[in-house]
């Protein structure tokens, strides 16, 4: 059997991390042909170790590239613009994106154009570019494959069950780790408070989203692109357990579910061995004593939620100012800058301007989140 030629982007955070168990696991199946990071440049020296085959892209500081030995090394590409080159020269069969934030978006465009298939954990790709990216992936008649576990669920049903006949889709939410806390201590919050998912181990950021619900938010826009469908017609469910990853409701009235341990690996697996159906090697799910709740989210509370749908509905520019302000007020809040709630705040003063017209080519998009982010700062 050949080996499919991957390139892991953000392989030191906790996509590429569980990326890496899944190609460990699976040797005869992979092969590496490129890692990136923007920190932890000494992990990635140890990946560049391991698998000296592959090529390395560092966009973070020269100086810790330095430090780790990585500079005048073979296969290593350094500096902010050097991965989109490190991609287009790695001849990929599929490029899992598991890059944070509006910086993945390059990155996605550059893997569909070097002619890799998309395993995209990067949910910004799509909200602030999903026409584009699609488009892309389109005229050269590659898959995108969604990576988040809500969105895997639901393009794995939809691949069995079809869309003909279907309703509306439901993405469950863990509800972070100020589910049942008031809105009154919500105001004190710490980072600390955020980072302690009850259920997922995530990067800090998505953590943060997690806990204000801004990455279900993220998600909705995600999910109304990917599987063109309308806001309305997207139902968000607060399913603590994290075993169901999302379902679809049919016209007849049946939901078809996705049950699975809260596990990044299989949804890695999927994404990376598509469209084959491989057993995957992680622990199965057991039933026995399993209880499963569900609650409507408060969007009182956790107005992030509802201000993607304001985003989504009004178009334009609307998600790119969504996703840049709230990156801008996730980073004042881990600086001690703002209180928790103040992320709601200085995305909702961002999204009462007016961002109305389209972006839909790169450059305009990238200028949509520049003018956005400056409008955030705080």
């Amino acid at each position: 059997m050949k080996k499919k030629r991957v390139s892991v982007l953000g392989a030191t955070g906790s996509i590429g991390k569980n990326a890496l168990d899944v190609i460990r696991a699976d040797k005869d199946a992979f092969s590496p042909v490129l890692f990136s990071a923007n920190s932890r440049a000494g992990q990635l020296a140890s990946l560049s170790a391991e698998f000296p085959e592959a090529k390395v892209a560092f966009s973070g500081r020269r100086e810790a590239a330095e430090a780790a030995g990585l500079d005048g090394r073979k296969n290593v590409f350094l500096g902010a613009n050097a991965l989109c080159e490190a991609i287009a020269e790695a001849g990929a069969d599929v490029t899992l994106n598991g890059i944070s934030g509006a910086a993945g978006l390059e990155p996605s465009i550059a893997a569909l154009n070097s002619g890799s298939a998309l395993a995209l954990a990067n949910k910004e790709s799509i909200v602030m570019a999903g026409a584009l990216v699609l488009k892309t992936a389109a005229s050269r008649a590659l898959p995108v494959i969604p990576v988040d576990s809500e969105h895997s669920a639901i393009f794995n049903l939809l691949r069995r069950q079809g869309r003909e006949g279907l309703k509306e889709l439901l993405l469950t939410a863990s509800g972070g780790p100020f589910r049942t806390w008031s809105a009154e201590r919500l105001k004190t919050a710490t980072p600390q408070d955020a980072l302690a998912h009850p259920t997922w181990n995530m990067g800090r950021k998505i953590t943060i989203d997690s806990a204000t619900l801004a990455n279900k938010g993220l998600e909705v826009i995600e999910a109304a692109r990917l599987f063109d469908i309308g806001a309305d017609d997207i139902k968000v469910i607060v399913h603590p357990q994290s075993v169901i990853h999302s379902m679809i409701r049919m016209n007849n009235g049946a939901v078809y579910a996705q049950l699975s341990r809260p596990d990044m690996r299989l949804p890695i697996h999927e994404a990376l061995r598509f469209p084959e159906a491989v057993p995957a090697l992680c622990e199965e799910l057991e039933f026995e004593g399993l209880c499963l709740n569900f609650e409507k989210p408060d969007l009182v509370r956790f107005p992030m939620l509802s201000l993607a749908y304001d985003a989504l509905r009004a178009g334009g520019r609307y998600t790119i100012a969504y996703n840049a302000a709230n990156e801008c007020a996730v980073a004042a809040f881990l600086a001690g800058k703002i209180s928790f709630t103040g992320i709601s705040d200085v995305c909702r003063q961002t999204l009462d301007m007016d961002w109305s017209g389209e972006a839909d080519d790169l450059p305009s998009i990238l200028e949509s989140d520049r003018l956005s982010r400056a409008a955030s700062m705080v």
